[in-house]
């Protein structure tokens, strides 16, 4: 089993910036790749961002691109998301996601956090 803990989410005018964190706990966290999703309101929930387990690889979604950067620190267990020129359509509530699939077809792992709020305000 893999606990993950999501913070940093919050209201921000359009074009700011947040940093979203999520801490680890359970299995070795360097094992696993891990990734970001968001699900707005009446949405499905999509793929955000990914980082292979050593951190030298990083997938995003085309919408995301150039604004947000995924990172990770092994030796405290957690994964980031800087979240920069923010938009009204990032609004979503983001869950932190480890054993992601980063290849063709990206597919979430089955280890979920409770997920974070994000309002962007235009």
């Amino acid at each position: 089993q893999v606990q993950l803990v999501e913070s940093g989410g919050g209201l921000v005018q359009a074009g700011g910036s947040l940093r979203l964190s999520c801490v680890a706990s359970g299995r070795t966290f360097s094992n696993y790749n891990m990734g970001w999703f968001r699900q707005a309101p009446g949405e499905a929930r999509e793929f955000v961002a990914g980082i292979t387990w050593s951190g030298l690889g990083t997938v995003y979604a085309d919408s995301v691109k150039g604004r947000f950067t995924i990172s990770r620190d092994n030796a405290k267990n957690t994964v980031f998301l800087q979240m920069n020129r923010l938009k009204p359509e990032d609004t979503a509530v983001y869950y932190c996601n480890a054993g992601v699939n980063l290849g063709t077809a990206t597919r979430a792992g089955v280890y979920w956090g409770q997920g974070t709020q994000v309002t962007v305000s235009a």
